[in-house]
């Protein structure tokens, strides 16, 4: 708005809403600015009109000067804290607590595995272990979309040790013939990411009898993990990175929800409850696993743009493309995942969990809750078929 002209009519929405806001200040500054005025007409004027003849000019009816004009709307304190809110979310968007860039560790002549790594943080996390060199392994349930990402890792960093093999996590079966594979295969395995998830997916058994969500997230993952500890054993010191998410604390652990014998009420209670279990699983096999040199790790990548989120209906996909500048990229939430993987800094930690800036963080009272992990475990394995690594 611009500044206004000797008799034109004072803005009703500026002098209002400053009145409004600060009216001591406004009718202080509107007597001086009479004050002034009178003294600057001489003393023989009187106070000078308005375009109306015979009107005397109020103080408090016209703007107190053409530099304080402010555009009520503006000159509201709430838009003040929503653009400092705006500003905190921008700059906590760009921070980064931990920069992949500087951290030296080389993985030449290791093996590692990420499964869902055909797109989204699994790619972004392959494409950062392929260029330290390591012989990377992606576990992709699409041949065609895993093995144009294998292709493009290849050429992004120049490394030609980066496979393609077969694995759809939502199928036990498909679990145990990858696992196969690699046990027939592969010398050693340095680190296992299970990174493979959905959500928004309708409720479905699988012909295996298992809720396809929890299988898919957990279960296949419980077992992946459980047929390849031996040669995660045999090649110590070795990683275990599970994928969770900060969405766990709404979660509910049910041993009946991985064969849909009970039903949540909603896909983001499902997605939820899978992420407590990665958890409650993270600290289990923690546990079995001292004195190993195999360590396990659960994080969460935080709010991140990828396309899980392809199975919700089309108004939250169109939310999350409005919310798209605000939240992280995939890049950027596989930060957190490629921190556990190989910062020097998790060397030797177990059972733990990281937020999306890398630090260290306390999960839900749930996800700590030991005896819940105990029986989830044994539940998993009774589904599974796996003791210790081993299967009938």
């Amino acid at each position: 708005m611009g500044q206004e002209t000797r008799g034109s009519a004072p803005c009703p929405l500026c002098t209002s809403g400053y009145q409004h806001i600060f009216p001591l200040r406004s009718r202080r500054l509107g007597e001086r600015e009479g004050t002034r005025r009178a003294k600057a007409a001489g003393p023989d004027e009187g106070p000078r009109s308005t375009s109306s003849p015979g009107r005397t000019l109020s103080p408090l009816s016209h703007p107190v000067s053409p530099d304080m004009e402010l555009p009520s709307a503006c000159s509201h304190p709430g838009w003040f804290l929503l653009l400092l809110l705006l500003g905190l979310l921008l700059w906590a968007r760009r921070r980064r607590a931990w920069d992949p860039r500087k951290c030296p560790t080389d993985l030449t002549g290791k093996t590692v595995i990420v499964t869902g790594a055909n797109s989204g943080i699994g790619k972004c996390v392959a494409l950062e272990l392929a260029r330290r060199n390591a012989r990377t392994i992606l576990a992709c349930r699409s041949r065609e979309r895993g093995q144009v990402a294998v292709e493009e890792i290849r050429a992004a960093t120049g490394n030609p040790a980066v496979l393609l093999r077969l694995l759809d996590t939502s199928s036990l079966a498909s679990v145990r013939a990858f696992a196969r594979a690699v046990l027939r295969e592969e010398k050693r395995l340095d680190v296992l990411v299970n990174n493979a998830g959905v959500t928004g997916l309708p409720f479905a058994v699988t012909p295996e009898g298992l809720e396809r969500t929890f299988a898919t997230n957990y279960l296949g993952p419980f077992l992946l993990t459980n047929l390849l500890l031996g040669l995660l054993k045999a090649s110590a010191p070795a990683r275990v990175v599970n994928v969770s998410s900060f969405r766990h604390h709404a979660g509910t652990a049910d041993g009946r929800f991985l064969t849909g014998q009970q039903r949540l009420n909603g896909r983001n209670a499902t997605y939820s409850s899978t992420k407590l279990m990665n958890l409650l699983f993270t600290a289990e096999l923690a546990r079995r696993l001292q004195g190993t040199g195999v360590t396990v790790n659960a994080l969460s990548p935080g709010v991140v743009n990828t396309g899980i989120m392809r199975h919700f209906s089309w108004a939250i996909r169109a939310l999350f493309v409005l919310i798209r500048p605000f939240i992280k990229s995939a890049e950027q939430g596989a930060i957190s995942t490629i921190y556990c993987a190989v910062a020097e800094e998790v060397s030797g930690i177990t059972g733990k969990y990281f937020d999306s800036e890398c630090r260290l963080a306390l999960p839900s009272p749930a996800a700590r809750d030991a005896g819940l992990a105990r029986k989830l475990w044994e539940e998993s394995e009774q589904l599974t078929g796996v003791i210790d690594g081993s299967q009938p």
